[in-house]
């Protein structure tokens, strides 16, 4: 058996979020598709910089310094973009929602959730917020390159890998996640074989087999009973699941591809590929704190987190300039 089954374009784009959203609406956190998006869009995701639209809030973005202060260097000129119908569809989500957290066709800006409060990650309250943590991310650069998304598959003529894909933002309902409760759930040949804990900490409650058993049917019963014949992909397929606090019931969040990009966290696909349909899927957790795969202090993603300030600071200076002005705007801050 190969290792990873083949994969057309309609099959990756089964898993872009409209198509696999009518389908499982009731059965997932209530969102939003914006599709087509306006003119210049994917443009403005491609620029340089980290900058929002011109009026996508009413707060004017500024330079860090104050006004009769000389930094001794011009400030950076970025393109001006502004979509005020966006704005306004953006603003109607969020009447509609209270917040909400962006991605678009696959991906979400979870690498960027730094720029917004560490208390409630992604959660957007304003069109600059939803501006900003998509600007700011590198994981969308996927989304927005037609050569990654359909990256590996087996078509062969010419233009069929970007035929019938449209970028497309989705606004979900935001709320606080417990992410002990995240699992990933892997599907071959219409089948469910593994389950993984997602987030890489140690739980203990993970750990109580009391609580495997019950995740174990829990999330066996819900595939059965809404995914297993209602989902028209293809049959080998991923899929992510939060459980509700009890573990007696939950909701899908995702479905991803059966393929290199999507992680397979404590599995290998090397393991996935040899494991048979069994009674019950194999069910994987971080089982102690010296745990190989469990992770470090150091924050997930910390490769992109750059503070705001930075970024408005570090424009043609070289890294000694830099350090410089960048502590001179610490002193200030907690002076």
């Amino acid at each position: 058996m190969a290792l990873f089954p083949p994969l057309t374009s309609a099959d990756i784009l089964a898993f872009q979020f409209s198509a696999w959203y009518p389908a499982f609406s009731s059965l997932t956190i209530k969102s939003t598709v914006i599709r087509p998006l306006p003119t210049g869009f994917h443009e403005y995701l491609h620029s340089d910089g980290v900058f929002v639209p011109v009026g996508a809030d009413d707060v004017p973005v500024e330079s860090t310094l104050s006004d009769d202060e000389d930094s001794g260097d011009e400030e950076e000129e970025f393109p001006r973009f502004a979509f005020p119908e966006l704005d306004d569809k953006i603003r109607e989500c969020l009447r509609q929602y209270g917040a909400v957290f962006p991605k678009l066709n696959f991906s979400s800006p979870q690498d960027a959730a730094w720029v917004l409060p560490a208390s409630s990650p992604l959660k957007c309250t304003s069109p600059a917020d939803v501006y900003m943590l998509l600007k700011a991310s590198d994981f969308m650069t996927h989304d927005i390159t037609p050569d990654l998304v359909f990256d590996g598959c087996t078509e062969t003529e010419s233009g069929a890998k970007d035929r019938g894909y449209q970028l497309e933002l989705v606004l979900r309902k935001w709320y606080p996640v417990d992410k002990s409760r995240e699992l990933r759930c892997f599907v071959r040949d219409n089948a469910l074989i593994a389950i993984s804990q997602r987030d890489t900490n140690y739980y203990e409650f993970l750990n109580d087999p009391t609580s495997q058993r019950n995740i174990v049917s829990t999330i066996q019963n819900f595939w059965e009973t809404n995914i297993r014949d209602k989902w028209t992909g293809p049959k080998h397929y991923i899929f992510d699941f939060l459980l509700t606090r009890d573990l007696s019931k939950g909701h899908i969040l995702d479905f991803n591809p059966y393929a290199p990009r999507t992680d397979s966290l404590l599995f290998s696909f090397e393991e996935l590929v040899t494991v048979s349909p069994q009674s019950e899927p194999i069910f994987r957790v971080i089982d102690s704190r010296a745990h190989p795969a469990a992770s470090s202090n150091a924050p997930a993603n910390q490769h992109n987190m750059v503070p705001f300030e930075a970024l408005s600071l570090s424009s043609g200076l070289d890294i000694q300039e830099f350090a410089g002005k960048w502590k001179d705007e610490i002193q200030k801050s907690v002076a």
